[in-house]
């Protein structure tokens, strides 16, 4: 394996950033210092001016394999991704068929290790009728990431909404579990009544069918569940103001038992843009009146909410057309998560030092990865090297998601992905992509 330094580049890394040499060794971060001295096999990087980020560990994206592969491939999607500096990513179990059996699980380690780019893992999808199943994972707890429960209806059609599964899953389940919280019998009367009143409904009509209150009612419940049996629960994209007074700040994240992720298009978009993206931006849960991105951003910044995510949802641009009924619901940004944290960072939202904590060291925390999600010796050299200097504007020349688009199309983005290292392989620099070798399945410390 090819050893590297990076020479001179500023490391951001556990709330500071320093200027150091890091030399990456046998596929892991073997020092970090001035002016590390090395033998000539080992490949120099000009880091000057470049600032080098933990690599990006996504826990929520929708890679459609096996089942939706016309959507989206693991090989396809995991490819973007390490092109926007994300070296691991956490996989949901909406697939067809649905992940709901260990074999199944198992089945989708077997394509990535094969075929994905980047570190991996996949969470095991519960229903109403495979808790069973779904708690052989405590067996397996140091290889899978998670459970995922969908207690609102989304693709995939997983919804659980039984209660004596729910609590046996709560009481139980060893590992995290991950819910989407929205509730369904408020969609549904949201979706009749505003039907009702209108006929046709359109995409500024979403927030208001998967509205606020649906969103609360939904995660009061997790909570409540996770709480009588102190589970280790971890809510997904929240989409509103009124759920972020169930997340609390008092305590480090080490020793939180409940955690909340906020994803990129709830921090960048409000309902404002559906007038100029349209279904594009329809997503579960749906983008909301500005003052939900407002509070988002405050209890990121605060630490009521702990990790970043995607949420990387990938439909063809022909199944993102009306009537309402038809559009699908998910959008593709696995590309360009850091990229659009940057331009936030650029506006003067966030920094540096934080964008490192809430998409990597947070994540790795949050889910006991091992030796992941940090620049520390020993670790594994999970690695993206920035150039803050130049920019890309986001089009369909440079889009790499097999459905072709992104609802970032047009944006000029700071901060050029010049370097990925991934497992100390640098699989994405300035000659392409060096697709010889294929990311790890995660391991957690649990």
């Amino acid at each position: 394996m090819q050893n590297y330094v990076i020479r001179n580049i500023q490391v951001v890394n556990e709330g500071r950033i320093s200027v150091n040499d890091v030399l990456i060794k046998h596929g892991r971060i073997e020092k970090i210092a001035g002016d590390i001295s090395t033998d000539l096999l080992t490949t120099e990087i000009n880091g000057e001016g470049k600032y080098l980020f933990p690599g990006v560990i996504d826990d929520q994206v929708h890679f459609r394999e096996p089942g939706l592969t016309h959507k989206a491939t693991i090989y396809t999607e995991a490819k973007a991704a390490v092109a926007g500096g994300v070296t691991s990513f956490m996989e949901m179990p909406n697939t067809i068929p649905n992940a709901l059996t260990i074999e199944l699980l198992e089945d989708k380690y077997r394509i990535a290790s094969q075929t994905s780019l980047a570190n991996y893992s996949f969470f095991m999808g519960t229903s109403n009728d495979n808790a069973a199943e779904v708690l052989k994972v405590n067996e397996l707890k140091k290889d899978i990431c998670g459970v995922k429960i969908f207690m609102g209806a989304s693709t995939g059609n997983m919804l659980v909404d039984n209660y004596l599964t729910l609590d046996k899953v709560f009481r139980e389940s060893e590992v995290l579990i991950a819910t989407h919280c929205e509730d369904e019998k408020i969609i549904k009367a949201n979706y009749q009544r505003l039907k009702n009143e209108k006929g046709e409904l359109s995409p500024a009509d979403h927030p208001l069918v998967r509205n606020e209150e649906g969103c609360f009612e939904s995660s009061l419940v997790a909570i409540q569940f996770a709480k009588k049996y102190n589970s280790r629960l971890h809510i997904l994209h929240i989409s509103t103001e009124k759920e972020l007074q169930l997340f609390t700040n008092l305590i480090p994240l080490k020793d939180k038992r409940i955690t909340a992720e906020a994803c990129v298009h709830h921090l960048t978009f409000s309902s404002d843009d559906y007038e100029q993206l349209g279904y594009k931006i329809k997503c579960n849960p749906a983008i909301k009146a500005p003052h939900n991105r407002e509070a988002i951003w405050k209890a990121l910044l605060d630490d009521r909410i702990d990790v970043i995510a995607t949420d990387h949802a990938p439909h063809l641009l022909n199944e993102k057309e009306p009537p309402y009924e038809h559009a699908h619901a998910g959008l593709p940004l696995v590309q360009h998560p850091l990229q659009l944290m940057l331009h936030h960072h650029k506006q003067g939202r966030i920094s540096l030092e934080k964008i490192a904590e809430k998409m990597s060291h947070a994540v790795a925390d949050c889910f006991d990865i091992a030796e992941r999600g940090y620049i520390r010796e020993g670790y594994f050299a999970d690695l993206a090297i920035v150039d803050m200097n130049q920019q890309m504007t986001i089009s369909k020349e440079n889009i790499l998601y097999k459905c072709g688009w992104s609802p970032l199309e047009g944006m000029k983005l700071p901060g050029t992905i010049t370097h990925t290292f991934v497992n100390g392989h640098l699989v994405y620099g300035q000659n392409g992509f060096d697709e010889s070798n294929m990311g790890q399945r995660l391991k957690f410390n649990r």
